[in-house]
């Protein structure tokens, strides 16, 4: 059993529901009915309370447990092999496959229990919680199942193994495979046995198949194939959202408070998701979130916008402290909730526009973008363009001041830039015209107002129109096409975060005291962004180094967190996080040898 939680976790899920299994095989984390939901699976926030809410198989005299992943898949085998030379193995999926012309993802964990090697002694604790670890959820039980009662709706364990041993938690022999379905509180229809192998096999041919279409480098072709997989396991297909991360309340920094709860769908860290999974090729993604935007669109008053929802669209997402669970190793506290959506950040504008252009110029997309949804979009541009110059909490989402932030204002300077590029798609010379003047504008803005003159050093861009001190999202200036790598202001705006912001192999998000403190660990995706960077100056060589040196701190899973301490290499913050696993994607792409060289 774990000494303590860590982020050695390995997801699996359908795009309805996941879990994080530990590295014992136990289920850490997981929330029913979907991401945002209570976490009748919650070690990983518990504290010392390891037979509370989990899921775990023992064998009896364990000496060692490994962990794979089946190739291209999210199907998670486990091996336990007990100091007598006997071993099992447990393969974990949540169902997913087409059925009925339809996607079958239930609210549904599968794991199967195979001895092969002796004969191994299994012991199964199932203990899921209620009320977000206030209690365990009450159970009764039938010849071949349990019922546990958890809100909004009951669970059924429906299985073919013991069922007095599960409810007893006793030890007893392992002879032939064993199933487990939890799953929704009706009678499992058909054979257990026959019905849960042939959804282990669907779900695999699914995920193999969507991976085969997956446009790849030729290089680290493991780890993108393994983020990519992650970051669709972020999206609630129902409604097309995608979550910033699978959990809450992972500190940021040890002690630091600064625990969030990223169960919802940001349109900033969405944008970057999407823009990520679009360079593969992983169109079903791109389709389902802009059905999402479409939504969000149609809903905002006069085209203001939120910078997150639920997965569900809701708007209100009040943040509280739920105090039954202990944080993640005893350092609350843990938040259900993020006060974030009160705030205003007038970049989600851009990150609205950028990925809902594509719909008007690919012609791959079922649903290809028209004059409707250009006017909609247009009320969205106007905001960009009312609130360029304003005020607002900024990407980093500050809680005590507001200044206007240069990434906002060039992502609303990007949002004028492409809704006149689609005009002249759609033959709008008029309106063109209009946005072409108001990217104009903001640009003018921009340089006048975020330009800080610097003495010998050259000079750079601030992070705000206000102040003159740095941050990372500057190098995205390049990203969003407001600058050329080449461009004299770029380099020295470069020259300036590296020297202020770089840590060794990896960067902070700024130096700067905020409403916490000063930051303690580095922003994995801002060390992305220098990578990214070193590559468009011509500095490849060292651009692949730290590559190889961030890929060195991912989980045996192949995944990042949000955060990482730059002295001790240990991983922080929520977990996975989609920004960082965008991250690794993209610089793969850039980084990687040509597909020619192998032909």
């Amino acid at each position: 059993m774990l000494d303590k939680p860590n982020l050695e976790l390995w997801p699996i899920g359908n795009c309805q529901v996941s879990a994080l299994v530990d590295t014992e095989g136990a289920f850490a984390w997981g929330c029913v009915p979907r991401v945002d939901g209570d976490p009748v699976f919650c070690t990983l926030l518990n504290g010392a309370r390891r037979d509370e809410g989990v899921w775990r198989f023992e064998i009896e005299g364990q000496v060692s447990a490994t962990q794979h992943y089946r190739r291209n898949t999210p199907i998670l085998v486990t091996r336990l092999e007990a100091e007598d030379g006997s071993a099992l193995e447990i393969h974990d999926f949540c169902p997913r496959f087409e059925r009925s012309g339809r996607m079958y993802r239930p609210v549904a964990f599968i794991r199967i229990v195979r001895p092969v090697a002796g004969t191994p002694r299994l012991r199964m604790v199932l203990a899921p919680m209620k009320d977000y670890g206030g209690a365990r959820a009450e159970n009764t039980s039938g010849t071949n199942h349990i019922r546990y009662l958890v809100e909004p709706q009951a669970l059924r364990l429906s299985t073919d193994a013991p069922v007095g041993y599960v409810l007893e938690n006793r030890t007893f022999r392992l002879e032939h495979d064993l199933h487990f379905f939890l799953g929704p509180d009706e009678p499992f229809v058909g054979n257990l046995r026959a019905e849960v192998r042939q959804m282990e096999a669907l779900t695999e041919r699914y995920w193999t198949h969507w991976t085969r279409g997956l446009h790849i480098p030729l290089e680290w072709q493991n780890e993108v194939i393994r983020c990519a997989i992650a970051l669709k396991l972020c999206q609630h297909e129902e409604t097309g959202a995608i979550v910033a991360a699978l959990t809450t309340s992972v500190p940021e920094a040890p002690h630091s408070e600064r625990n969030w709860d990223y169960r919802y769908c940001w349109i900033r860290d969405s944008y970057y998701t999407v823009q990520a999974l679009n360079r593969l090729g992983a169109l079903d993604v791109l389709e389902k979130y802009l059905t999402y935007l479409r939504n969000i669109i149609d809903s905002a008053k006069g085209g203001r916008i939120q910078p997150l929802y639920s997965v569900m669209g809701q708007s209100e997402l009040d943040e509280g402290h739920e105090t039954a669970l202990a944080g993640y190793r005893g350092m609350g506290p843990v938040r259900r909730g993020n006060a974030a959506f009160m705030q205003i950040q007038h970049d989600c504008y851009g990150q609205i526009v950028l990925p809902t252009v594509q719909g008007f110029f690919d012609r791959r997309l079922l649903r290809m973008a028209d004059e409707r949804d250009f006017e909609s979009l247009e009320q969205v541009g106007e905001m960009a363009w009312a609130m360029h110059d304003q005020p607002d909490a900024g990407l980093w989402e500050f809680r005590t001041r507001q200044e206007v932030h240069t990434y906002s204002a060039v992502m609303c300077w990007a949002a004028c830039d492409r809704l006149a590029n689609v005009a002249d798609r759609l033959g709008r010379g008029d309106r063109c015209e209009v946005w072409h003047q108001r990217a104009d504008a903001i640009r003018a803005k921009i340089e006048s107002e975020a330009w800080v003159e610097n003495g010998e050093l050259g000079g750079h861009y601030g992070a705000s129109f206000e102040s003159d001190y740095l941050d990372a999202s500057l190098l995205q200036m390049v990203e969003l096409r407001f600058l050329s790598p080449d461009n004299e202001r770029f380099l020295s705006t470069f020259a300036a975060v590296e020297r202020e912001l770089r840590r060794g192999d990896h960067m902070l998000r700024y130096a700067a005291e905020d409403d916490f403190g000063a930051p303690e660990t580095a922003f994995n995706v801002c060390t992305f962004w220098l990578i990214e960077a070193l590559h468009l100056v011509g500095r490849d060589s060292e651009a692949r180094v730290l590559f190889e040196t961030m890929l060195s701190h991912t989980t045996r899973s192949g995944l990042l967190s949000e955060d990482l301490d730059y002295e001790t290499g240990e991983l922080w913050g929520n977990f996975p996080q989609t920004y960082s696993l965008v991250g690794v994607i993209n610089c793969a792409g850039l980084l990687s040898k040509p597909w020619s060289e192998v032909r």
